[in-house]
């Protein structure tokens, strides 16, 4: 799932940036309102976190002409401020945030925030994803095949995740290095490929039947063959 971050605080936007992508989301970080408003409108986010004093256009701005537009209607806010007055926390609930944390905050307790605004979301993704038998439970973060427990690493989880929450798609290099290194992609650079053929090894082989594949000149799927 892909993040926006709003926030004008470099430290503060780092340490979001890091601690959501270890969580395994992929998370783009806006440091004024008008870029944080024009990433909102350009692209889809499963979740916004908006802080309210921002260079530019205030968090209030932002919401306000996020939820005038077709594509910022449903999508959850939370908005991340030190501005702690009832009034302020009133206010942006009232221009149609979903939920309102006042810094300084534990970084446990807005995970468990985010998490529970998406679980509310009308895309909801569900917690257990299966192919086979291949099993992915998402909350817990864990994988089994035929019963037996794979031992991944986080990149590895979030690169499996991506391909099973696409099954039977193609994915190109490219895409799977925007969603999942959440980067721009060098066509020289193998990083990629070099991923995959780990995981590939990891999924393949502890049982018959493969489930990853290259799919040759275009990238690789996800797909039970037989």
């Amino acid at each position: 799932m892909r993040i926006l971050v709003v926030e004008d605080e470099a430290r503060a936007g780092d340490y979001l940036k890091q601690g959501l992508g270890e969580a395994g989301f992929v998370v783009d970080v806006a440091t004024d309102g008008h870029t944080g408003l024009h990433l909102a409108m350009a692209q889809p986010y499963d979740l916004i976190v908006l802080d309210v004093m921002l260079p530019g256009l205030d968090g209030w701005t932002v919401l306000r002409r996020l939820r005038q537009t077709a594509t910022g209607r449903q999508v959850p806010v939370l908005f991340l401020s030190a501005r702690d007055a009832l009034a302020d926390r009133v206010q942006g609930l009232e221009l149609g945030a979903d939920d309102y944390l006042v810094k300084p905050f534990a970084f446990a307790e807005l995970l468990a925030r985010i998490r529970t605004l998406l679980r509310r979301g009308p895309q909801r993704e569900d917690d257990v994803l299966a192919m086979d038998d291949l099993r992915m439970n998402v909350p817990a973060r864990t994988v089994t095949r035929a019963g037996q427990r794979l031992h991944l690493s986080a990149r590895e989880f979030n690169l499996l995740h991506l391909l099973m929450r696409r099954q039977g798609e193609v994915l190109s290099r490219s895409e799977i290095a925007s969603q999942v290194w959440d980067m721009n992609f060098d066509s020289d650079t193998n990083v990629v490929d070099v991923a995959m053929r780990r995981l590939r090894l990891r999924i393949n082989d502890p049982v018959p039947g493969r489930l990853i594949h290259a799919v040759r000149g275009m990238g690789y799927v996800c797909e039970l063959r037989e």
